[in-house]
């Protein structure tokens, strides 16, 4: 845009749009996690979570060996911190596509390389140190590409594992904005979340079904 022949009262208006847009970003990180994501498919056997959605109503999971089912469950509401006068009955469950960044391993898996989240969610600055550790219990690898400074500079952990999540009984970590319980509301606050409990044990129980008998 600066080097073409746009008129520069629009490049300003512009750019004052993407300056002034938190969420700008978002709509970039989205489909460039899914589109990686969608390369770990369909491996026969491979416990990696591809995909964490939900809708308000329920959050699913898609698993790398099981192709497009879904394992769902009921969505949760998020705890954190609201805006003005709303409090947690105005929040609605979960809901939204970013958990696709997660799945990842930004937003809620690296929360370690931007602290400050935690004035927007709620917590403390060792809580997202120790979220980011935690997140290296239950995923595969981590990613260099995508490194934290304060922990030397080790990648996010990144590969969500179906059978280390039910081994170790940790949950992935999910930063996410509240919507109103009342259609039209809009955001009412922001925080943490979790998937339900129950998904992680179903999508083993289907890849092990998936496992040729002898």
């Amino acid at each position: 845009m600066v080097s073409g022949s746009a008129a520069p009262e629009d490049l300003a208006e512009v750019l004052r749009f993407i300056g002034g847009n938190d969420h700008f970003f978002l709509n970039l990180a989205m489909p460039a996690c899914k589109l990686s994501l969608d390369a770990a498919r369909d491996i026969p056997g491979a416990t990696m979570v591809v995909a964490m959605a939900r809708n308000g109503t329920d959050f699913g999971i898609q698993v790398s060996g099981t192709g497009n089912q879904w394992f769902t469950g009921p969505a949760q509401v998020a705890e954190g911190l609201f805006l003005g006068d709303y409090g947690p009955d105005d929040a609605n469950p979960d809901i939204g596509d970013s958990a696709i960044t997660e799945t990842a391993g930004i937003g809620g898996f690296a929360m370690a390389t931007a602290p400050a989240i935690v004035r927007l969610v709620g917590g403390t600055v060792p809580d997202a140190l120790a979220t980011t550790r935690r997140m290296h219990e239950i995923t595969l690898g981590e990613n260099p590409r995508w490194s934290v400074p304060v922990l030397e500079f080790q990648g996010v952990p990144t590969g969500i594992d179906v059978s280390l999540v039910c081994r170790t009984g940790i949950l992935p970590q999910i930063n996410t904005g509240m919507a109103g319980a009342v259609a039209g509301t809009g955001q009412v606050g922001a925080g943490l979340v979790t998937p339900p409990a129950e998904i992680f044990p179903a999508a083993l129980h289907a890849l092990a079904a998936r496992v040729p008998t002898r």
